[in-house]
């Protein structure tokens, strides 16, 4: 197990600040998701903790060693790429045992790492088979039985489901979790551009913004109590809904803040009014977009199949204290 500690860690590409001063702890065991959008700075910073790029300043600690120095084979890490990176013309079996075969390490001790990786990832059955004649998905799975064999003590994985359509992205999220629950005492570190993978998967999410942390919390503490505008419209699908203008100095904020979830069709006793834009069915529930003259419409998520019409006049009350009140600099007000 490891537990990692940046301390002011900072990173320039000549005169270009990519990481801006990042403190962070990231405990032994723990499923830490980096977020943020294209340019953040999530992908250095991995880099950074993965040694393929050298800090500017500040320390990284490797539980109590100071690791800014030492070589990427050395800190026990295993990565994996968005790319695959497979050998075209080995088997699954050599891919996964490559590593392995470098470091002299004993061929009896080879396959049984081998063969115990495959068996949690289901792939027992393609260890015969070239990249080839795989799917994204059990390529996929291969470089990271390949990162499995070698009993890393920090995991580290860079936008892995990105190369893959929309259900071998569920099916491989999922084995991702499963892969957590049963290497309880290896670090994971993972990056992505996707909320919906950072809700579901992580123990705490660090959010990212131009090189600096936004804020750390878990799933639910970012959904439920963001400590910025950005976090509030970054977590959660969809977005939270923003009012701004009169409606929301009326409530005395710069920027209001309800999700979908908290809203409710109220024609009784509205806070709000407005016309109906577009609507979505989803079968178990549905959205409706309405107009509050505002820059964007509101949505309003409810339960069941919709049969509101586009252009209706609406509505619209929001679930007591469920709305976020946020001051001109984007942070919360105070109460």
């Amino acid at each position: 197990m490891a537990k990692l500690t940046l301390k002011d860690v900072r990173k320039s590409f000549g005169a270009v600040d990519v990481i801006k001063g990042v403190s962070l702890e990231i405990q032994s065991g723990e499923f830490m998701v980096f977020v943020g959008p294209s340019g953040c700075g999530k992908s250095t910073l991995l880099r950074l903790i993965a040694g393929l790029e050298d800090i500017t300043s500040g320390d990284l600690n490797f539980d109590d060693q100071r690791v800014n120095d030492l070589a990427p084979s050395k800190r026990g890490i295993a990565m994996v790429f968005q790319s695959y990176a497979l050998y075209p013309h080995m088997n699954v079996y050599d891919n996964m045992a490559f590593g392995l075969k470098l470091a002299d390490t004993d061929k009896t001790q080879i396959r049984q790492r081998v063969e115990n990786a495959a068996k949690m990832l289901q792939i027992e059955h393609l260890l015969d088979r070239l990249p080839k004649q795989l799917s994204g998905g059990q390529r996929q799975r291969v470089a990271i039985g390949r990162a499995i064999v070698r009993n890393p003590k920090v995991f580290l994985f860079d936008e892995p489901l990105s190369n893959l359509d929309a259900a071998l992205r569920v099916q491989t999220r999922l084995e991702i979790a499963k892969l957590h629950h049963d290497m309880k005492d290896v670090t994971m570190i993972y990056v992505t551009h996707d909320q919906v993978e950072a809700m579901t998967l992580a123990d705490r999410i660090c959010v990212l913004r131009d090189g600096i942390v936004e804020q750390v919390g878990t799933p639910m503490e970012l959904y439920e109590t963001p400590q910025s505008l950005f976090v509030a419209g970054f977590i959660g699908s969809p977005q939270m809904n923003f009012v701004t203008g009169e409606l929301a100095a009326a409530q005395g904020a710069h920027t209001l803040g309800i999700r979908a979830e908290h809203l409710e069709i109220d024609n009784e006793n509205p806070t709000w009014k407005g016309k109906v834009l577009h609507r979505e069915d989803l079968g178990s529930d549905h959205y409706v977009y309405i107009d509050l003259g505002t820059e964007s419409p509101l949505i309003v998520r409810q339960e069941g199949k919709s049969n509101i019409d586009v252009g209706a006049e609406l509505g619209v009350s929001a679930a007591a204290g469920m709305i976020h009140k946020f001051g001109p600099d984007g942070k919360p007000v105070k109460s």
